[in-house]
């Protein structure tokens, strides 16, 4: 009964991932909907224990989500437009400003040959490419017309993920107990100790990293900007995002708003110091505050880990291995520890009378 019990779950696993990737195209705007409703289920949860209905506590929910996404895109569309329509403007000055000064500044430091990149080429490529059109709203008109159904797919995509979140979220108590239901009498205790364990984890990197991200996000780009560097919403909302791994939100929006500042600057003292004090107070805040408040002390994911689960997601599965790449990696961890520490109780380890974790 056990072998039979065993051939089962390794079919139903293979028959997953089959049916995940024949069906991944379709896939995303379902995996969005549901990362959504998990995340705000505990909302919902909250307005529940207050006296209101589920149907009215997830309207209200999406409501208040709504207004703030709009009001966000309402402010930040129009800044972002400009910032990258100026970055635009600014790549073949930042070409020669990469190719007169500080390509020259680094060979005389480094002892390097000289023509050791050759600019001319990339500056001419990037100078034709941007001779083909007069703007960039001409580049994405004529991407669109280009790729017209795949448009028209994405809109579709979109405007399904709120329709299925609404449902998803509204039914996600009914959900979880039917689920419940249909699990083995015999190990129903183990599987939900061992979901409680990845919610953990889930609920620790889905909730308090995004939230961490979204606060780094408006303290580097408000720094910068107060600095006065010309990209600095972008350089700083980009720092915020790839904040998903630990460090390298700090690592790339530093470097790219060093890179910025030099050339805006010309290497002033004063500004250079500015962008570099904005990343340490942003990091110091991540650190001491932001952190143990939003994520507390629950388990989360390895940076090593969530880089390689992302990768390989992407990989494997496109944009839909990307959403699952993060809960798939998460309940992989908690099953690793688990096979630890059978691992250390059994005799392939030292018998019964193992060391005991």
């Amino acid at each position: 009964m056990t072998d039979t019990r065993q051939w089962f779950w390794l079919g139903a696993a293979i028959l997953l991932c089959a049916f995940v990737y024949l069906l991944h195209p379709i896939l995303s705007p379902f995996l969005v909907s549901l990362l959504l409703a998990y995340m705000f289920d505990p909302v919902v949860g909250r307005l529940e224990k207050l006296g209101m209905s589920r149907t009215w506590g997830v309207v209200s929910v999406f409501a208040l989500f709504i207004l703030v996404l709009m009001a966000l895109l309402l402010v930040l569309i129009p800044m972002l437009a400009k910032q990258f329509f100026r970055l635009y403007e600014l790549a073949p000055q930042m070409l020669d400003w990469l190719q007169h000064t500080a390509m020259p500044w680094a060979q005389h430091k480094f002892g390097l040959a000289d023509g050791f990149w050759k600019f001319d080429k990339v500056k001419a490529a990037i100078s034709e490419h941007m001779g083909q059109t007069t703007d960039i709203v001409g580049v994405v008109l004529s991407q669109a017309t280009a790729s017209g159904l795949a448009l028209i797919g994405f809109a579709a995509n979109l405007l399904l993920v709120p329709v299925v979140s609404f449902y998803l979220l509204r039914d996600w108590d009914l959900m979880m107990a039917k689920i419940r239901s249909l699990l083995p009498r015999d190990r129903e205790a183990r599987i939900v100790s061992l979901a409680g364990e990845c919610h953990d984890v889930l609920g620790a990197f889905m909730r308090g990293q995004l939230l961490v991200m979204l606060a780094l996000g408006v303290i580097y780009a408000g720094g910068l900007m107060l600095v006065g560097l010309e990209l600095g919403l972008l350089i700083g909302l980009l720092a915020g995002l790839a904040a998903i791994v630990p460090y390298m939100g700090f690592v790339i929006g530093i470097g790219a708003a060093i890179v910025a500042g030099l050339f805006q600057f010309g290497g002033e003292l004063y500004p250079m110091i500015g962008i570099v004090a904005v990343f340490m107070i942003g990091q110091a805040l991540e650190g001491m505050v932001l952190t143990p408040l939003l994520v507390g002390d629950r388990i989360g994911l390895h940076p090593v880990a969530v880089i390689f689960a992302i990768l390989a997601g992407g990989e494997l599965f496109g944009f839909t291995g990307v959403l699952l790449a993060l809960p798939v990696a998460a309940v992989i961890m908690v099953l690793v520890r688990h096979m630890h520490d059978l691992y250390k109780r059994s005799g392939m380890y030292g018998g019964q009378e193992g060391p005991e974790l």
